[in-house]
């Protein structure tokens, strides 16, 4: 079993910053791909940025640019540190891993294990 627990989120104003964490136990290796995902209401979750076992990441032409994902091994924590934050940015904001999965994350496929979500809210 896989526990995800993201904190972070909150409200800011346009151009602000925010550093989302995911803590990561269970039986989730730190070569595992991990993701983070967001979604708004009414429409689907959307990738945002990956990293797989080699540390090697992918950022969404949304986030790329504002945004970066990073992994501390040694915490078994993910970061999604997001900088000059937009409206559009606002959506509830996942943390996830996919246990056995090394390289080539991807975000399709039901392999990818989901937190509990947290709230990320620009305004001006």
């Amino acid at each position: 079993q896989v526990e995800l627990a993201e904190s972070g989120g909150g409200s800011v104003q346009i151009g602000g910053s925010l550093r989302l964490s995911c803590v990561a136990s269970g039986y989730i290796s730190n070569f595992d791909c991990m993701a983070w995902f967001r979604q708004t209401p009414g429409k689907e979750r959307e990738g945002v940025a990956n990293i797989d076992g080699d540390g090697y990441t992918y950022h969404s032409d949304s986030a790329k640019g504002r945004f970066t994902i990073s992994r501390d091994s040694a915490t078994h924590t993910l970061y999604l540190q997001m900088n000059n934050l937009k409206p559009d940015d606002t959506a509830t904001y996942y943390c996830a891993a996919a246990p056995g999965t090394r390289w080539a994350c991807g975000f399709s496929g039901d392999r990818w294990i989901w937190g509990q979500g947290t709230q990320v809210t620009v305004s001006s």
